[in-house]
């Protein structure tokens, strides 16, 4: 708790310092002053790789529109929702659960989520090696489990609420815990035997596979998840209505602008996708929330806890 709390009076400190600098010029799409877009590091964390799965469809919306970007990557989940809560964001790449947790706060509202196939879901998954006796979320008692951060959907929230719909306590039926900080962690960790279950999304397996991470013929999948609304792009609530709207219309046409091609149109993971849905409900979260009100801060602390014994 002690370290927790050092975490987060740092965290307060680095946005203090960070919002006066900012305030010293209001970024506005110019070269001067492009907007700030701040990325959970979903995948696996890296700066360059996850800026790469973005940087495609942003250029796009520089092509269409003159506005120019500022590209970062946070270092965790909560991390980008304390940025655009404090003024260090204009958009943000979100998890479902961190995305509801920045609009809970009144700090983030919907830009666009990915559409593929005509939907704008994803899936969650608890993946086990090939040769493993595990066939539902049930089997998974008396495993060890790898996590991926503690404010993702597809790594943590749904993985956990899965547990306990099965009848199962994260803290008394798993052997072990590890919070490993990312999806691409979990599955290595899988790889390399240091635990029984990994939590991560379909697509970050997906990816995976296609980078040639992991032998999909030596995992299986234990479980998956009901669908998951696709992890949004979100605004900055204080930004000017105007821009608001410039982007919006922007993304929702980006996939048919002139000058533009389909690899550019890139979501979650980098993957290709056929369009950004800007009218997407923010109704559709409530899924989300419903599954991370599950999480209390109480048991979030056992988890954390009992992934620190070694």
């Amino acid at each position: 708790m002690k370290k927790l709390l050092t975490f987060a009076a740092t965290l307060t400190l680095a946005a203090t310092a960070l919002t006066s600098a900012a305030a010293q010029g209001v970024a506005d799409g110019t070269k001067e002053h492009p907007l700030r877009v701040l990325l959970i590091p979903a995948d696996g964390g890296t700066e360059s790789g996850t800026k790469a799965d973005y940087a495609p469809v942003f250029n796009a919306i520089s092509r269409t529109t003159g506005l120019q970007f500022d590209l970062k990557v946070g270092q965790s989940y909560g991390a980008v929702v304390e940025g655009m809560c404090h003024q260090l964001a204009d958009i943000a790449f979100f998890g479902p659960v961190s995305y509801v947790q920045a609009h809970k706060r009144g700090c983030a509202q919907l830009l666009a989520v990915g559409v593929e196939k005509g939907e704008s879901v994803y899936y969650a998954g608890m993946f086990a090696k090939a040769d493993t006796p595990m066939a539902s979320v049930k089997d998974v008692k008396g495993r060890r489990m790898a996590f991926g951060d503690v404010n993702s959907a597809s790594s943590f929230t749904f993985q956990v609420a899965m547990l306990m719909d099965a009848g199962l306590d994260p803290i008394r039926d798993l052997s072990a815990i590890r919070m490993t900080g990312s999806h691409a962690n979990s599955l290595a960790a899988l790889a390399q035997g240091q635990v029984d279950v990994a939590s991560l999304s379909f697509d970050s397996y997906e990816k995976a596979v296609e980078q040639g991470a992991i032998d999909p013929k030596k995992v299986k999948v234990v479980a998956k998840s009901i669908a998951i609304p696709y992890p949004p792009l979100a605004l900055n609530s204080k930004l000017p209505e105007g821009l608001k709207t410039r982007l919006k219309t922007a993304f929702s046409t980006v996939h048919k602008a002139p000058g533009v091609t389909p690899d550019m149109i890139r979501g979650y993971g980098g993957k290709k996708i056929d369009a950004f849905d800007t009218k997407f409900s923010e109704d559709e979260f409530n899924v989300a929330a419903e599954k991370l009100a599950l999480l209390t801060d109480e048991l979030k602390g056992q988890i954390l806890k009992k992934a620190a014994e070694r």
